[in-house]
């Protein structure tokens, strides 16, 4: 993973070690792939984002969590009676780090 720990991934699961070791290859990729959505949908780098800011700043953070999050509890295959989306503070988490054009 680029900027996500395990430990931050198990702490917002909730996940005790013994489960989260059971599954760590899965949530490693799912933190891998809400990494890479997060900066896709900023339209940014991780390089740039260090640049500008030092670090990845706590909003960013915590909405590719949301991401972790959300792909764990909803692992099953989307239909309507089980359809939901990502939470609405994903939207104004990452918001404020979108580039509009390059």
């Amino acid at each position: 993973m680029k900027y996500l720990t395990f430990e931050q991934i198990k702490a917002q699961l909730r996940l005790d070690d013994e489960q989260a070791e059971l599954e760590k290859d899965l949530l490693e990729d799912y933190g891998e792939a809400a990494e890479d959505t997060v900066l896709n949908i900023c339209n940014r780098t991780l390089e740039d984002i260090f640049e500008q800011y030092g670090k990845v700043p706590a909003p960013l953070r915590r909405a590719t969590l949301l991401l972790v999050d959300n792909s764990y509890k909803e692992r099953s295959p989307i239909s309507p009676q089980n359809m939901s989306s990502v939470p609405y503070a994903f939207d104004l988490l990452i918001k404020p780090y979108m580039r509009l054009t390059i």
